[in-house]
């Protein structure tokens, strides 16, 4: 509970879908963004951002899918909650190139839920890391029109070409989002550090050729990352540097919520 702390500003519920409860943490006002945190769980500089955004005149949700809501990043908590989320979380697919995770249909729900009570021409949402795909393939819900992909991990790519150039949504989820790009004048943003292994060449050239103009590429050099334990690679959090192409970035991401939810 100590760890909580870093969400003080924020109502928490519980939300409940199909076989998955989770907790959620809710602030601000205006149309709604979902904020889905990476790896090691829901840390206080995922905090910082949605802190960012609630700001700029949105209402953020941010779901606990692992890890200890608040806990700061470290190795051994990374570890941790990465081994764990291997061995045991049947929600979360690691490995399979044509499928998205099980938790997608419960993030789905909850963009539904989360834009009848708070308006707005849609819903935002981010993903980052193990999730970053998530946002793109929740776009089978309607109400979700501003997807951003921020260093999308899934499948782990590492040695595994097949793996390396897929981008962990099923040929449906792809057409869906092409589809809603080309009528309803949508499109999708995607992060990374280019030197990130964790987020291969290979699926951002799939990215770029499914979905071509409607993909907004935005690639980060090393110099460009703020000091972490980590080689760069967490964009907007452990990286993001309050200067320069790094906080530009996350000043268009936030702006691109404003733009497509009416905030």
């Amino acid at each position: 509970m100590i760890y909580e702390a870093a969400l003080a500003g924020y109502e928490k519920s519980e939300f409940t879908d199909g076989p998955y409860t989770r907790p959620v943490y809710r602030k601000g006002s205006g149309p709604a963004v979902i904020i889905v945190h990476e790896m090691p769980g829901l840390h206080p500089l995922v905090v910082r951002f949605a802190d960012r955004v609630a700001a700029a005149g949105m209402t953020v949700f941010c779901p606990s899918l692992f890890g200890q809501p608040g806990r700061p990043v470290s190795r051994s908590y990374t570890l941790q909650t990465v081994l764990g989320v291997l061995c045991v979380r049947r929600e979360f697919n690691l490995w399979r190139t044509d499928r998205s995770s099980p938790i997608v249909d419960w993030l789905r729900a909850l963009a539904r839920k989360a834009h009848a009570e708070c308006g707005g021409k849609g819903v935002g949402a981010v993903g980052m890391c193990f999730t970053g795909g998530f946002a793109l393939a929740m776009m089978t819900e309607p109400s979700v029109v501003a997807p951003v992909m921020s260093q999308p991990s899934l499948p782990a790519g590492v040695g595994a070409p097949k793996r390396a150039r897929a981008i962990d949504l099923s040929p449906g989820e792809i057409d869906c989002a092409r589809r809603r790009f080309r009528d309803e004048g949508l499109s999708v943003i995607g992060l990374r550090y280019k030197s990130d292994q964790l987020v291969p060449d290979a699926r951002w050239e799939t990215l770029k050729r499914e979905f071509g103009d409607k993909f907004e590429s935005i690639e980060l050099d090393d110099e460009d990352a703020a000091p972490a334990i980590i080689p760069p690679h967490s964009v907007l959090t452990l990286h993001l540097k309050e200067t320069g192409p790094s906080k530009a970035t996350e000043q268009r991401v936030i702006e691109f919520f404003r733009e497509r939810t009416g905030a």
